[in-house]
Order: C-alpha cells, then sequence, then structure tokens
C-alpha cells in the first residue's frame, strides 16, 4: 500500500467495478485511468483527487462545461448590476475544480 501525500500525481485504476462497490458508492468504470493530483487526504480510504480536466472522457467534459456554465449563469443572475461592475472578469469567469473521492486501493502514482 502506497504512502500518500497531498500534491502527489497519481492515476486512479482500472479495475472491474465489484458489488461492494456499487452498495457504497465507492468505484465506477468512468473514474478509470482519470490522472490527478491529491487535494486532501481524509485516511487512507478517503482521498480527494483534483482530476485533470483533458484526462476525463470526451462526455465527461462536456458535462463538467456545461456544468460550469450553469454555476456561473446562476451566480452572475443573483448579483445586481453594481455587484458585477465591482467584479473582475477573471471573478465572472470562475472556473470549477473536477473533484473524486477515492480510496486509497485505487490510487497508483501517475
Amino acid at each position: 500500500m502506497a504512502t500518500w501525500k497531498e500534491g502527489d500525481r497519481v492515476r486512479i485504476v482500472t479495475r472491474e467495478v465489484t458489488e461492494e462497490d456499487r452498495k457504497t458508492n465507492q468505484y465506477y468504470s468512468h473514474m478509470a485511468g482519470l490522472v490527478g493530483t491529491i487535494q486532501n487526504i481524509y485516511a487512507n480510504d478517503e482521498i480527494a483527487v483534483r482530476v485533470d480536466v483533458p484526462s476525463l472522457s470526451a462526455v465527461s467534459r462536456d458535462v463538467h462545461k456545461t456544468s460550469i456554465d450553469r454555476m456561473r449563469d446562476k451566480f452572475v443572475g443573483s448579483l445586481s448590476e453594481e455587484q458585477k461592475k465591482s467584479l473582475s472578469s477573471e471573478e465572472l469567469n470562475f472556473d470549477a475544480h473536477y473533484m473524486l473521492l477515492c480510496q486509497g486501493k485505487d490510487l497508483e502514482k501517475a
């Protein structure tokens, strides 16, 4: 079992989804092969991984982009014109991270 630390580059292993995975919602086949960086370690079996968006499948990238667009629209729609003027372009066009909570045993060094 590897010892993980924040900032490690990792890849989610490719393996069969087990019945236990289905019961606990801890591993899905679409996670296999994704690459990212460990952001937080809660325990050896709970590790937050910030996934590199380019490693996502085309469908997942599209869903992620659509989600970001909706979040931006909702945020901007909740602001008054005066508040909008006080925000920078970067603040109005924020980006969202693609995070997954993984088990340590499902990670390997990238």
